[in-house]
Formats: C-alpha cells, structure tokens, sequence
C-alpha cells in the first residue's frame, strides 16, 4: 500500500490549522488591551455589524454553538459590553444588543487589523486570493455527508 497519503506534509488541515492558530496568537497582544480573546473580538465584530441578533444567528455568523456562544456572551455581559434580553413572544430566543460601552470599544479597536496586517509578510495579492479561497471553502467546499464511505 502507499501511504504517502498518510504524511503530513501531503494534509491541507495541517498548514490551515497551524496557520490559524498563529495568526490567532498574533491577536493577544492587540487585543489585550481591549480585554477581549480572539472569540471575543469575533463577537463583537459581528455585533457592531449587526446590533440585536439572537443567539442563534450570532452562532451562524461565526460558527460556533451555543455550548460555546453562552459562557462567551455571558463574559461580555459581565463586562459590561452586551446585554441579553429575552424574547417577550418566546422566552428561548435571546436577543444580544451592546451596551454604550460596547459600542465605544469599536473606537479602540478599529486599529487592530491594520495592527494585525503589519505582522504579517504576505503580499497584499496573496492574501486577497487567500481570503477569496478560504470563503469558498468555508461557502460550498466543506464535505457535510456521513463519514461512512
């Protein structure tokens, strides 16, 4: 047999994974100040896109569930950054708006991508077809079939 396959020089998870971790990491010193985490940061950038979303479609823009979502959102309440209210209709539709301190933190953090850009040494033309790569993938490339083949 030949399992070259097998290598992980040859897996596309490999350098997708670690170059996601690094660039996460790249994030802790930009966003320390902001006392936010990478997941954090995400949240919020969603949340100063589109104020008032329930937890379900904050979950769907960043891919996270609500096993994750909750303790996250719950972290930024206690910050003072959101609040969340209760639908009066449904008592289990949470609807996530940020607070004036929430939204003030959009002022500091607004120089963070450049920050971050300034670390990286890829050509702007590289990381555009990157970035337009990755979104296909994330848009129709992810294989959702059983894992029984």
């Amino acid at each position: 047999m030949n399992y070259d396959a097998l290598k992980l020089k040859n897996q596309l998870c490999f350098p997708l994974y670690a170059v996601s971790k690094e660039v996460t990491r790249l994030y802790k010193p930009f966003l320390d100040p902001l006392n936010l985490t990478y997941t954090q940061y995400i949240t919020m950038m969603v949340l100063w896109e589109t104020d008032g979303l329930n937890v379900k479609a904050l979950g769907e823009k960043l891919l996270l569930d609500s096993g994750t979502l909750t303790p996250l959102l719950k972290k930024l309440e206690a910050q003072g950054l959101i609040t969340r209210n209760r639908s009066k209709d449904n008592e289990r539709n949470v609807f996530i708006h940020l607070t004036d301190k929430g939204w003030n933190l959009r002022d500091e953090a607004v120089k963070v991508p450049e920050q971050l850009i300034r670390c990286l040494n890829v050509d702007p033309k590289d990381a555009e077809t990157l970035y337009i790569l990755l979104n296909k993938l994330l848009d129709t490339g992810i294989c959702h079939t059983s894992h029984e083949e």
